[in-house]
């Protein structure tokens, strides 16, 4: 319960409509999109303008209110499930696009900017945006830097911490930190930038991001490779990295997702084959030229059955189309479903893929495999009923066995969503106690009444 002198006081900052107290309107904000238990949050801010948001942190910090940060709330890790003492600051009211410079190259955005709006706005301007996280239609950019949010291009083009030069914050007594600049090179006092991106909240409220934009590539082309076999489709993508080309895109979908999405996009994907890549090249028009002569050999050299190649824009789209409705496809299937994103090395994508195979088999679980295939990234979905406890139970066996997988390989926890809650009991298993205390060490310092997001990432 927030004391009635503090919740005054929040909507003398705020105004009483931007201040939540009823619980239906605060239940709304007790979960994300994480398959974890919802807290609904004593309190619901709404600030209209960047610059109270100091004031708000500050407060929470005074009357040691833990405070979460939201979104659009499409976290897939429990990053964004707030305490049940706490507040929840809701940044969709700040979505401005401050700044985009031609001459430059860089945009400066509110935390609440809409990812796909800013790469539409960007593009209008010749520009490009190159981060696509799935969720980018509703995703914002605050979230993508404090999850370091990929996507589909991440493999050429890399993910959010690529194209961050710099921001500024709040720390948790509402003074305003600036890191990073809008030049290209930067090495003034300690890297704050990168330690802000993928901090999922715990270490500052973000206000302003500058970001990094560059030229669109002249031209593209995309295909469809069709594989009998799912080993085939793999070991094509290790072929395709070990020969040194970088698509611009290179996803994996296996038969179960295949048929999903086709029942539910009817985009004309081939129900018989075991596995699809979707497969996109872009540069130079003689590079790409090259560089798609080289994939087809490559994709036929290891077994594809039948190639597709987009004959325009139009053709293209609709492979992407198919890959992006994905999860939606795979959620339509089951009451629940758990959408994990360990990561390999590219090199080990078969092993990995194998590995997922053997786990279903053994585990007697349905589960759909797709992802970015070309940077290591899988999303093995797992389709279940959490209400049926036994089977919640064999899941969550599961899901410890895939992380023991990946990391068995040289992989990571997560490549994309983060770790949230969700991961935070396996991170000893990846980087050792010591790296989780020496991490601990340092928010307590930041943040000794440990307000910010608390629970989060290293845990408590």
């Amino acid at each position: 319960m927030v004391a009635k002198s503090v919740v005054k006081r929040f909507k003398e900052i705020l105004g009483e409509a931007n201040v939540l107290e009823e619980e239906v309107d605060r239940f709304n904000y007790a979960y994300d999109a994480a398959v974890l238990e919802p807290k609904t949050p004593a309190l619901v801010l709404k600030p209209a303008h960047r610059d109270q948001l100091g004031e708000l942190v500050k407060l929470c910090n005074e009357n040691n209110l833990p405070i979460t940060v939201r979104g659009a709330g499409t976290n897939l890790s429990g990053g964004t499930i707030p305490e049940r003492e706490g507040v929840v600051l809701l940044t969709g009211g700040l979505n401005k696009i401050l700044e985009i410079n031609e001459e430059d190259m860089f945009a400066v955005v509110e935390p609440g900017v809409v990812t796909s709006k800013l790469a539409a706005e960007v593009a209008n301007k010749g520009l490009f945006y190159p981060p696509d996280p799935g969720s980018q239609s509703v995703s914002t950019i605050a979230g993508n830097v404090a999850e370091n949010a990929g996507g589909l291009r991440g493999l050429k083009y890399g993910v959010t911490k690529d194209y961050l030069m710099g921001l500024s914050f709040y720390d948790v007594d509402g003074n305003l930190v600036k890191t990073g600049s809008r030049t290209v090179k930067c090495v003034t006092g300690y890297n704050l930038t990168g330690l802000m991106a993928a901090s999922e909240g715990t270490l500052g409220i973000f206000k302003e991001i500058t970001l990094k934009l560059i030229p669109p590539p002249q031209t593209s082309k995309a295909m469809m490779a069709i594989y009998d076999s799912v080993e085939g489709a793999t070991e094509t993508v290790a072929a395709i990295i070990a020969n040194k080309i970088l698509p611009c895109t290179l996803e994996f979908l296996d038969n179960f997702t295949i048929r999903a999405v086709e029942d539910f996009a009817k985009v004309g994907l081939p129900l018989d084959a075991k596995a699809l890549l979707l497969i996109e090249v872009d540069g130079h028009e003689g590079q790409v030229a090259e560089e798609f002569e080289k994939v087809q050999k490559i994709c036929k050299d290891n077994g594809a059955a039948k190639l597709q190649v987009a004959k325009d824009e139009a053709e293209k789209n609709k492979i992407w189309e198919a890959r992006r409705s994905a999860l939606s496809a795979l959620a339509r299937l089951k009451p629940t479903l758990v959408l994990e994103d360990a990561t390999v090395p590219r090199s080990k994508i078969p092993r990995m893929v194998k590995g997922i195979e053997e786990l279903a088999k053994k585990h007697n679980l349905a589960i759909g495999t797709f992802g970015h295939a070309g940077d290591g990234n899988l999303h093995p979905t797992i389709l279940c009923d959490k209400r049926n406890e036994k089977e919640w139970h064999t899941v969550e066996k599961m899901v410890e066995e895939l992380f023991e997988i990946a990391l068995d390989l040289g992989g990571t926890l997560s490549g994309e969503h983060g770790i949230g809650i969700a991961k935070s009991g396996f991170l000893a298993n990846e980087i050792g106690q010591a790296s989780i205390d020496y991490s601990r060490r340092m928010k307590l310092a930041l943040d000794p009444n440990n307000i910010l997001n608390p629970g989060k990432l290293i845990g408590d």
